[in-house]
Formats: C-alpha cells, sequence, structure tokens
C-alpha cells in the first residue's frame, strides 16, 4: 500500500511538471512515414540552433507554462491516437523527457522531432525519434551529435532536410559511408521554396538511394503558416 501511494504520489509530481509550450495544435502530419495523419503537435519553446531555413523562428521565446497534465488535456481534446512533440528542439527543455513517457502512458503512438544537435538516449523507447543531420547549407552541421546514430532503431529516422545541390551530394555520401539507410529509414526533404521537390527526386532516383522523399504536405495544404 505505502508503495501504491508513492508511486501515485510520483506521478501526480511528475504531471505538475511545467514546460514553456509555443502551441498545441491538431492538424495533418506533413513529414515523417506518418505524413498524412491527423496529429496533434505539441511544439516546445526554445532552440540551440539557428537553421538557415529555419521555418518556426517563432518558437524561439514565444510560449507560455503549461504542466504534463494540461497539455494530456489538451491532447486529449482530438480524436486521435497520434502525437508529435516538436520544436524548436523539444530536448532542450529537460522536462520533455516526461512528457513524451507520459504521452505514450496514455496509449499514444509518440514521435518527437528533434535537430539532432543534443542527446536522444534518454528518450522512451517507445516514442519514434525523427533525428535531424544538419547539411552545410543549414549553417549548423558542425553541431551534429553523430553519436545520436548508435541509439538508433529501426522505429527511428534520420532526416537530412536539403538546400542544393552540394547539400544532396554531402547527404548522399554521408548516407552511404554510414551506412545510414540499414540503421533505419532515411528521409530526404528538399527546403520548400527553394529547392523543387521534382529536381531532388530525379537526383535521388539517378543514384538509386535508398531513401525516402519527404515534401511538408502541410505547406502545399495551407502554405507556410503557424499552427498548421
Amino acid at each position: 500500500m505505502r508503495s501504491m501511494h508513492k508511486t501515485i504520489k510520483n506521478l501526480e509530481k511528475i504531471r505538475a511538471t511545467t514546460l514553456k509550450i509555443n502551441e498545441i495544435f491538431f492538424s495533418i502530419q506533413g513529414e515523417s512515414t506518418r505524413a498524412g495523419l491527423p496529429t496533434v503537435f505539441v511544439r516546445l519553446t526554445g532552440c540551440p540552433l539557428r537553421c538557415s531555413y529555419c521555418d518556426t523562428a517563432y518558437a524561439f521565446y514565444e510560449g507560455n507554462k503549461l504542466s504534463i497534465s494540461d497539455v494530456l488535456r489538451e491532447t486529449a481534446r482530438y480524436r486521435t491516437r497520434y502525437v508529435t512533440v516538436t520544436g524548436g528542439e523539444p530536448l532542450a527543455q529537460k522536462a520533455c523527457l516526461d512528457l513524451l513517457t507520459q504521452l505514450c502512458d496514455e496509449g499514444y503512438q509518440v514521435s518527437l522531432e528533434t535537430g539532432g544537435a543534443l542527446d536522444i538516449s534518454g528518450v522512451d523507447t517507445r516514442v519514434a525519434r525523427i533525428v535531424d543531420i544538419k547539411t552545410p547549407g543549414s549553417g549548423e552541421s558542425k553541431k551534429n551529435r553523430l553519436a545520436n546514430l548508435a541509439h538508433l532503431t529501426a522505429r527511428d529516422q534520420i532526416k537530412f532536410v536539403i538546400c542544393d545541390r552540394m547539400d544532396y551530394l554531402w547527404a548522399r555520401d554521408m548516407l552511404r559511408d554510414m551506412q545510414l539507410s540499414e540503421r533505419c529509414e532515411v528521409l530526404f526533404s528538399p527546403v520548400h521554396g527553394r529547392l523543387q521537390a521534382g529536381t531532388l527526386a530525379d537526383w535521388i532516383l539517378a543514384d538509386q538511394l535508398p531513401v525516402r522523399l519527404q515534401i511538408q504536405l502541410h505547406k502545399y495544404l495551407w502554405g507556410d503558416v503557424p499552427g498548421r
């Protein structure tokens, strides 16, 4: 009985933990292998990176403090089992790990979008981790934490955001040299408005790469706007 009481108290403490949340919204997943699925997005505030193509700079500083219980309550408003925790860089807030676990405990199929500069080893193993490897065109390639690759499993995904031909060649070499497609699924995504998806598709086919072409579906549906 004491053990159960202690467990309940610990759970209450965890769910009272606060995070700075930029926005919570319901939309169509536009990226990853879950593209097209109705999904709740929980966007955390803050990011240590400043990528040249960043489309969520509004999440660098803006947001409100919410408890994990608040986030769970808001998420439960929507009839879907899919939740994506994103940013910013969600792992920049330590309590993100607790949030991910609590979402999994509630029965959600949870994915995490991370920029790849911070340690992913503490993330709940039930979470599908979509980990960026930043290309030179991002301006942040020196911050790639390649030690994360050792923690990836078949349920995870690696994403390269491609700015131009030079980025493509760099990502292609990285793919082959590090045998990334043997670790998990690899996504090649063109920077919206800078590189045509058809051009990237032609390069992938010419080199017969074992990758998935990804477009940001939500931008084709609604444009580049917050909350979508």
